[in-house]
């Protein structure tokens, strides 16, 4: 034990290593229960199994806030349900799009939580590359800071232009370039990502990729560039890499055990992109405000990103709240 103290005392990226190792630990644990509990055979998840299992992990999350506004203080704290809050929003777009994606795809309810579940291990292993980059250049370059903001701002005014926008799933570059280079069977194949088939030209044996690995690729990228604003936006926020990536990663956990409720309601949120993209603008614009008024207090970029979420919510409820109605007599 005494061997593993130095190790566990260490310094991290700003922290203990053992601080590390306790959300490691706590992360491995929720997956594992996923995945080898909960979900080991593929089957359909119903509403309201989807919206127990995302309580439980907002449960988690909320709780290891409390203990890292104990841990590490009042101001830590409010940063990371600020970073939490943003990113479970923004992540509201990341359902609407994966939602395209496996309509256009026709992949049933019962193979998703296969698709997502190996797609959140991907987004964990990115967004750990995406903000220890962005750490290293905030602490070698303070300026790149001045880059995000701006780009925030630019990013929250085209979100709120294009909030009607419909991703066009069947000419993405990303798709197009894998169906030249690869062989795709068509159709799918049970939940296999890979299988190896004849060649209908050639008779040969070969391998060929499912509609399954596509999808869940399109994830991924869809993640990646979903991670383009969020990880700038808490960055905004906060440059301290542990409160970005366990923010973060909290917050994503939590979105695949979410979708299966969100997907079915995903329309009612019609009118949530444009208080995102003013949420966007308004963290974007706090770095230039901290040379005029200083430093914005951590409790009102929390209280004003709650209120623009909250009546994003609100609103897209309240305006489409006859929608089912003509939907069910269309």
């Amino acid at each position: 034990m005494e061997a593993l103290l130095p190790f566990l005392l260490a310094d991290f990226m700003g922290k203990p290593a053992w601080v590390w190792l306790v959300f490691v630990a706590i992360v491995v644990a929720l997956l594992a229960f996923d995945l080898g509990v909960l979900h080991k055979d593929d089957r359909e998840i119903g509403v309201r199994e989807s919206l127990l299992l995302s309580a439980g992990y907002i449960s988690v999350a909320l709780l290891f806030g409390a203990w890292v506004w104990w841990y590490l203080g009042a101001q830590s704290g409010m940063d990371y349900y600020t970073g939490f809050m943003i990113e479970k929003s923004l992540s509201m777009d990341n359902v609407f799009v994966i939602a395209l994606i496996f309509s256009f795809f026709a992949i049933p309810r019962q193979y998703q939580h296969r698709v997502l579940f190996w797609g959140i291990l991907g987004v964990i292993v990115l967004r750990a590359m995406m903000i220890a980059l962005g750490a290293t250049l905030v602490s070698q370059f303070s300026w790149v800071l001045y880059l995000f903001g701006a780009f925030l701002v630019f990013t929250g005014i085209k979100m709120w232009v294009i909030a009607d926008h419909m991703p066009d799933i069947a000419n993405n570059p990303l798709l197009l370039l894998l169906k030249r280079r690869m062989r795709v069977t068509d159709g799918l194949r049970g939940n296999a990502f890979w299988v190896r088939e004849p060649d209908p030209k050639t008779g040969k044996l070969e391998r060929f990729a499912t509609p399954l690995l596509l999808a869940l690729v399109l994830v991924e990228f869809v993640d990646l560039v979903f991670a383009v604003d969020s990880v700038p936006a808490i960055f905004a926020i906060t440059t301290d890499p542990f409160i970005v990536y366990t923010s973060n990663i909290f917050a994503i956990l939590g979105l695949r055990a979410l979708y299966f409720a969100l997907a079915a309601m995903i329309h009612r949120f019609k009118y949530l992109k444009y208080a995102l993209a003013l949420v966007l603008v308004f963290i974007g614009s706090k770095i230039f405000l901290v040379g005029i008024i200083g430093k914005i207090p951590a409790v009102i970029s929390l209280s004003v990103t709650f209120g623009l979420i909250a009546a994003g919510v609100l609103v897209s409820m309240w305006k489409t709240r006859e929608w089912p109605a003509r939907q069910g007599t269309a």
